[in-house]
């Protein structure tokens, strides 16, 4: 297993992570995620182990908590020899202070997750979502009071926007406060977005990306193929409303790529997907989830190989989209390319 550096902090951190949103899954979204109870779990926890893999991430509102919970029994015993990520921010109950990044919510929600985790600390705290409602001050000052505290070592954010990263960084220089090492992102063959601002943003800023949904909301299993029927055990029948929207010919323009280098390569298209992500710039680490055995050890299969420059080239060409503005320009026209080339295919 190759280990890369979270962004520009001196932890190392494994390229394919596993994420714990299976684990006790309830409810529409979590509940088709997976629903591994601790025996489970456990046996999920040795085979990562085993190749390699010790980074688990997980959050409270997977599941109410009890994502963290079954996670926390599963480590039980080994706790030093993984890696803990676990998010806070989005709403855990209805009350006025069940939801955000203030003072309040974030010493309480880092209280509980170390509870549920049986653990009295957290290695990488992220923040799940902006909160407009809270001063930055008040959110990076209590970030520094539970770092100091010995509760959190690294923070990092999720699903914030380029000038919030920005804005949170600059603040967090001026007073000395722990800054953002890690950005938890959407990203993959079918979703490239991130390269549009916020992948230059790391590059420049030293923030380490997270990708999470690296097989495009489960679109990129190899289940879904071009003129048949969504399969009857997909979960996107339940799922695909609560994950970003895709194109259908986009997607199936990706699709027809990876069989094509499938049948080059005998790997699976999961394993293509996620071993083009991991030649991206910024990548530091790959979330991978699941919900047996058999789907784990095959999204392992993913490390000690790489795709070709010419299967790359391929995969860049059927995925690619027309960038937005201000990004298009710099993509399309030989002079803006000159100030400021693209760092991304």
């Amino acid at each position: 297993m190759e280990y890369r550096p979270l962004g520009k902090s001196g932890l190392k951190v494994p390229v394919l992570s596993f994420g714990a949103g299976t684990f006790g899954g309830t409810g529409p979204l979590f509940g088709n995620w997976g629903t591994s109870d601790a025996t489970e779990a456990r046996r999920l926890v040795d085979i990562c182990l085993e190749a390699c893999v010790n980074l688990f991430d997980t959050a409270d509102v997977y599941s109410d908590g009890a994502s963290e919970t079954v996670l926390g029994e599963a480590l039980k015993g080994r706790r030093d020899k993984v890696l803990i990520s676990t998010k806070t921010s989005l709403p855990m109950g209805e009350g006025p202070n069940d939801a955000g990044s203030s003072r309040f919510r974030l010493i309480r929600a880092v209280e509980d997750a170390l509870r549920r985790l049986q653990t009295d600390y957290i290695d990488l705290l992220q923040l799940h979502a902006f909160d407009a409602g809270t001063p930055v001050e008040e959110v990076l000052s209590t970030l520094d009071t539970l770092v100091r505290a010995g509760k959190v070592r690294y923070v990092g954010v999720s699903n914030f926007a380029g000038w919030q990263i920005m804005k949170s960084l600059a603040i967090a220089d001026r007073h000395g406060w722990p800054r953002y090492v890690a950005n938890q992102v959407y990203y993959s063959l079918v979703g490239r977005d991130y390269e549009w601002d916020l992948m230059p943003l790391s590059l420049d800023q030293g923030l380490g990306a997270m990708v999470w949904s690296p097989l495009g909301w489960g679109r990129l299993t190899g289940k879904v193929r071009r003129g048949a029927p969504l399969p009857e055990g997909s979960r996107l029948h339940e799922t695909a409303s609560f994950g970003p929207p895709v194109e259908e010919e986009h997607l199936y323009r990706v699709v027809d790529a990876l069989d094509a280098i499938a049948e080059e390569t005998g790997r699976t298209v999961p394993q293509i997907a996620l071993n083009w992500l991991l030649q991206r710039p910024t990548v530091s680490s790959v979330i991978i989830g699941a919900r047996n055995e058999e789907q784990l050890r095959q999204n392992l299969g993913a490390v000690g190989w790489s795709l070709t420059e010419a299967q790359i080239a391929t995969l860049d060409e059927a995925s690619a989209v027309i960038a937005p503005y201000p990004h298009f320009p710099y993509r399309r026209q030989e002079g803006f390319a000159r100030l400021n080339p693209p760092i991304a295919g």
